[in-house]
């Protein structure tokens, strides 16, 4: 979550892997366009398309426009504009393959080229074809709703963007440290690539082993971009894991695939797409699908924060129980949160608890709900830190949200009996309670929503 901004955090930036995703016909667009074509100077000579239109009514949440690219051209960039200050649209680019990035609500003009593009955009080649530009339909009030594009077609002796030698296909780090113990991370921090988001990586991991933390995820909006500048910043911060993630944004709620590498699409209802597709697709890569704050509704300031889809218990490995560590998170969200993981616990789905700052400033925000990385942290007990064993970790539910961050009090449960794996199992169990850091406070023991006996005061 995000103070208030014209960007909607999780509303847009959604830009993959180079790999090029395979997408159905297209939609007709109910669309009004005008084209022309504008000549700068015979040196300089650019072929310049302006799109205007109206956004099409229906209940679809996103549309796509058309344009043409000829041969030998190396850098496209696509300016946009809702031509509103009540209405937000979103916005992507595919290419005749498909996908080629999303800058969601960003106002920054998309640039892609062919071993370099701007933020949340793939890089790639330029095949000639009918392109599209992707439009979701965030938020709607005036009507009729208009947009306007420009695409304009470079040639290599007009290029734009500057070289990108740090973007490289992302490598596995292995192994940072040995040993089974408790490591502490963050599994919700946005970088860059999200467009209403501005840290690089470094600064991320700054902050983060100031703060206590041996592993942060990195959840751009929809976009896997970061990959390609992790080895270059892993390199830099040997003593912090990045683990590669993503915020699958869509307008009915928010879910981090945790391990993920490779794009999925986002635009439930739309060419076929679905929730369970989407999680079935992260699955596949060996990711988690983790709901992140359930309960969280904003409005405006957070659009389609709160999660809304149906969505098989068996689909979920974890939900973010915590969001942030503010006032306002703790007593709004918190119980919320905490009875809706409950529930699909209560069904016979173990999800893991998790905790994630959702940081897009490096800990510099100063809203009333920004949350510094760390805040809260979760800690997971894993063999050894590498992304392979904070992954089995969750996946066997091994964790602890410390709220407050990595100094907050720790809790945890063990059990002599009735352990198969990591659950308890049995219709009576002995449970043993270690709490550290924590004179003065008070814990309480849940099951199934139930409180076990009174709240326990720590000396």
């Amino acid at each position: 979550m995000t103070a208030p901004s014209r960007t909607p955090p999780g509303m847009g930036h959604t830009a993959g892997m180079p790999r090029p995703h395979a997408r159905s016909s297209f939609l007709p667009a109910v669309l009004s366009l005008a084209a022309t074509l504008c000549l700068a100077t015979p040196a300089r000579a650019q072929t310049v398309l302006t799109l205007d239109g109206a956004v099409p009514d229906g209940d679809e949440t996103h549309f796509f426009v058309p344009f043409e690219v000829p041969a030998g051209i190396v850098e496209i960039e696509i300016a946009h504009d809702d031509l509103s200050a009540a209405n937000i649209l979103d916005w992507g680019v595919e290419d005749p393959s498909g996908f080629r990035g999303w800058g969601g609500g960003n106002t920054e003009p998309a640039v892609v080229g062919i071993d370099r593009a701007s933020r949340s955009y793939v890089p790639g080649p330029i095949t000639p074809g009918t392109w599209r530009v992707v439009v979701g339909k965030a938020k709607l009030v005036e009507e009729p709703a208009m947009f306007q594009l420009r695409v304009t077609l470079r040639t290599a002796a007009q290029a734009t963007l500057p070289a990108q030698p740090e973007r490289a296909p992302y490598v596995d780090p292995g192994v940072l440290a040995t040993g089974r113990r408790f490591y502490a991370g963050d599994f919700h921090v946005h970088s860059l690539q999200s467009g209403d988001a501005g840290p690089t990586l470094d600064e991320i991991a700054t902050v983060a082993r100031e703060r206590g933390l041996d592993f942060v995820v990195i959840t751009d909006h929809n976009t896997h971009t970061a990959l390609d500048f992790m080895n270059d910043a892993q390199a830099r911060h040997p003593d912090l894991l990045f683990v590669p993630g993503v915020e699958f944004t869509t307008y009915a709620g928010h879910a981090n695939a945790i391990g993920a590498t490779e794009w999925v699409d986002h635009r439930i209802g739309v060419e076929g797409a679905t929730i369970e597709a989407a999680a079935a697709a992260y699955r596949e890569q060996g990711a988690l699908f983790s709901i992140n704050h359930p309960a969280l509704d904003l409005g405006d300031i957070c659009i389609g924060c709160s999660w809304g889809h149906t969505l098989d218990d068996q689909a979920i490995d974890a939900v973010e129980i915590m969001t942030g560590a503010s006032a306002i998170a703790q007593s709004a969200f918190l119980p919320t949160s905490l009875r809706f993981w409950d529930a699909i616990c209560a069904r016979g789905r173990h999800a893991a608890a998790l905790g994630g700052s959702d940081d897009h400033r490096a800990g510099e925000g100063s809203g009333a709900l920004d949350s510094p990385i760390g805040s809260p942290t979760t800690m997971v007990e894993a063999d050894e830190l590498s992304v392979a064993a904070i992954l089995a970790g969750v996946r066997s539910g091994r964790t602890v949200v410390r709220i407050q961050g990595a100094a907050a009090p720790m809790v945890i449960l063990s059990a002599r009996e009735g352990l198969t794996n990591d659950t308890v199992e049995g219709r009576t169990v002995r449970l043993t309670v270690s709490v550290t850091d924590g004179a003065g406070s008070t814990f309480r023991v849940v099951m199934n929503g139930e409180d076990l006996g009174e709240p326990v005061a720590v000396d």
